[in-house]
């Protein structure tokens, strides 16, 4: 009762502060709440109507920011979620910039000696006053001593450095987050298709992995192995030796900001082909790799002298499992050409769509989304836009929210923005063409079939290894059941266990083992039955 207490004035604080500062937009959208909720946001906008004349900062990217670290990291996790707060309100939020005021630099210097273990003038001739400073670390400039003969000469390096106590307000945050969806589900079933719980389980797993910066290290060094034969793209080098929990320590990129289009050129570089670049190196990542950097704004993208593109800041990262990877190049290929129907197959196969839907009326409705977008001029074709609306219409078929997809899809928009600001007549299917060709015929083609055959030989060498650890679990469970139907538990048909007895008796192991697989098919249908 407390809990719930503290919780709901958490976020009617938090509500106060979205509605002082307009946050809301009229309550007549908010028809489908409940009318305790209408009637708690039509009281809180009255209460601040007074305070919003005297505001200048307006809107929901503002109100996020005054509440805080975990409020932004909510309002950017929600720009990847248009399916839960509109498309407006996502589009808004992906403009929130992730910038607090820097704690100090006596602070940071206790972090590194509490993290490291170490004195810090032991680890860095010189170590500078913050540079960049967001919700959950700031960044710092400093000089390595060599130690130890691991280095022959000092290097500039950036030392990242989680804020002092933000561990425990995120986790008092992310419970009230929970609350707020458990709430939502139960007063709302409708609720129940977005997943709100999931949603910020979601959200809780992203923070947790962002304030251990070692698992940022770790996503750094995974990322430099996929891409080490890549050209035209570098991540920066780990300092392990200079890296904790709460200290992360890799080299100084001493390059110019991607955004700087005056210095690139200046600097003599080929814009166009850093477009290309800057849009295939993401496209690899996430369909050959299946691991890509999910924050690539222009503010985390940086141009060498010789034109590589250099990426920092791996706090935010996305996965597809093989089944989203390959149902992102189909989709994109099948649009590509125009297959509708093999589009929607690919919905279907994936188990995207539910089985009772029609998938020659879903390859419809794909048509109606694939034509006014193709017809269009090459360089207003967005595939950002192609993957929104596709989600957007899949709403009509049931189809569940696929969260790691929609990660991608809002990460490609950031993406393609970028690239058009240094190519505004870039061509995405021209650019996105080879990598998505080299995805399906290693994937689809001859090469992977035969990597499937082989993937399949091995596990079939693998269960033939483990036959003989199968047997001993399989008597294992039978003993277990004879004792569980002598004590009145699971029954079987006592003429069927005689049989079963006197077929082990007779045959091999290779019977024995189907013989032991029919049998525990019969205790999951008694399972079934039971419950």
């Amino acid at each position: 009762m407390l809990t719930a207490i503290r919780h709901s004035l958490r976020l009617a604080r938090a509500m106060l502060i979205l509605a002082r500062h307009d946050a809301f937009g009229p309550t007549e959208q908010f028809t489908d709440l409940p009318a305790s909720a209408r009637q708690l946001m039509g009281a809180a906008k009255m209460a601040s109507r007074i305070a919003l004349r005297r505001r200048d900062d307006k809107g929901l990217a503002a109100a996020i920011t005054e509440l805080g670290p975990s409020y932004i990291k909510l309002g950017q996790f929600l720009a990847t979620r248009p399916d839960i707060v509109g498309a407006a309100h996502a589009d808004e939020l992906a403009s929130l910039r992730d910038r607090l005021p820097p704690f100090s630099r006596e602070e940071a210097l206790a972090e590194i000696r509490s993290g490291l273990g170490a004195e810090p003038d032991t680890l860095f001739s010189e170590f500078g006053e913050p540079v960049a400073a967001a919700s959950i670390a700031q960044v710092h400039r400093a000089r390595t001593i060599p130690r130890n003969g691991e280095e022959d000469k000092p290097r500039d390096v950036a030392v990242k450095i989680l804020r002092p106590g933000i561990e425990e307000r995120f986790s008092s945050d992310l419970d009230s987050f929970f609350f707020a969806a458990r709430l939502a589900e139960r007063v709302q079933p409708a609720v129940h298709r977005l997943r709100p719980l999931e949603a910020v389980e979601t959200l809780a797993q992203s923070v947790r992995l962002e304030m251990d910066l070692r698992m940022e290290a770790a996503a750094i060094s995974e990322m430099a192995a996929n891409t080490a034969d890549d050209a035209g793209f570098r991540v920066p080098d780990v300092d392990w030796t200079r890296t904790s929990r709460r200290v992360l320590t890799t080299e100084w990129v001493e390059a110019t900001p991607l955004g700087d289009i005056e210095a690139l050129k200046a600097q003599g570089h080929d814009l166009e082909a850093l477009a290309d670049t800057v849009m295939q190196s993401f496209l690899r990542h996430a369909i050959r790799d299946g691991f890509f950097h999910a924050d690539m704004h222009q503010g985390n993208l940086f141009v060498d002298p010789d034109g590589t593109i250099v990426a920092v800041d791996f706090g935010i990262m996305g996965r597809l499992g093989l089944k989203e990877r390959r149902f992102l190049a189909e989709i994109l290929w099948g649009f590509t050409t125009r297959n509708y129907m093999r589009v929607s197959e690919v919905h279907f196969e994936a188990g995207y769509v539910p089985g009772d839907q029609s998938p020659a009326v879903f390859a419809q409705a794909l048509r109606a989304i694939g034509e006014p977008l193709l017809d269009r001029s090459a360089d207003e074709i967005s595939m950002a836009r192609l993957l929104g609306q596709l989600f957007y219409v899949t709403e009509q078929f049931n189809m569940h929210t696929q969260p790691q997809l929609l990660l991608l899809q809002k990460t490609m928009v950031v993406v393609e923005g970028v690239a058009r600001t240094l190519n505004p007549r870039l061509n995405m299917w021209e650019t996105a063409g080879p990598v998505l060709r080299e995805w399906v015929e290693h994937t689809l083609g001859p090469e992977g079939r035969i990597h499937e055959a082989a993937e399949g030989a091995a596990t079939l060498g693998r269960l033939v290894t483990g036959l003989p650890e199968l047997l001993t679990e399989a008597e294992r469970t039978t003993h277990m059941l004879a004792d569980m139907a002598k004590s009145g538990g699971i029954r079987l048909d006592a003429t069927t266990t005689e049989e079963l007895a006197a077929a082990q008796a007779r045959h091999g192991w290779a019977s024995r083992l189907a013989l032991w697989i029919g049998a525990l098919a019969l205790v999951a249908i008694a399972l079934v039955e039971l419950f």
